[in-house]
This record gives structure tokens, sequence and C-alpha cells, in this order.
């Protein structure tokens, strides 16, 4: 399944980014932008196919338009702003290493 979020970038002094994606609920940060952005595909993508393994519907992305940055968790520490971020279950699912 391909997917498109919108996600939330919050870049902090001295580098460093929060990110937020409102729609499943995610936190997670990168030391820099790029690494960030990594790190929110990582994590929209585990989460996805948990949701999928576990036979629970995956939430719908919101439409980039009503995104406000300024209920963003973290728009009060940085300078915040919306970027979309891909990711597809099933190539993502191939490429994760197994757990067990």
């Amino acid at each position: 399944m391909k997917l498109t979020y919108p996600t939330l970038f919050t870049k902090l002094k001295g580098g460093k980014c929060l990110v937020e994606v409102p729609d499943l609920e995610i936190l997670t940060e990168g030391k820099d932008l790029y690494d960030a952005i990594e790190m929110a595909e990582d994590a929209i993508g585990s989460k996805c196919i948990i949701l999928e393994d576990e036979k629970i519907d995956i939430p719908v992305p919101s439409k980039y338009s009503v995104i406000d940055i300024s209920k963003g968790t973290f728009s009060s520490e940085g300078k915040t702003f919306v970027s979309l971020v891909n990711i597809d279950t099933s190539e993502y699912r191939k490429n994760i290493i197994p757990i067990f």
C-alpha cells in the first residue's frame, strides 16, 4: 500500500529536527533534517505494517491544507513546517530485518 502523510518538522537551534505525524500519533526526531525525514519514513512504515498485521485500519492521511502547524506538539520549540512523507508498505516490509 502506498501512502503519503503530512508531517510536521520542527528545526531546533543546533540542527536537530523534531518530527510529528499527527494522523498516526507518531513523534520522533533526527540529528538533522535528512535524518529526521528518514526517521519519519521508518516510523510511518513500522506503524503501518503493525496495523496491517493486526488487521487494524490504517488511518487515511489528512489533506495537506488542513494541517495547522501552530497546533503541532513541538511548534513552540522552533521553526515548524509541513512536508509530505511517502511510504510503500510492501517495499518497506521487504527491506526490514525480521525481529524474530
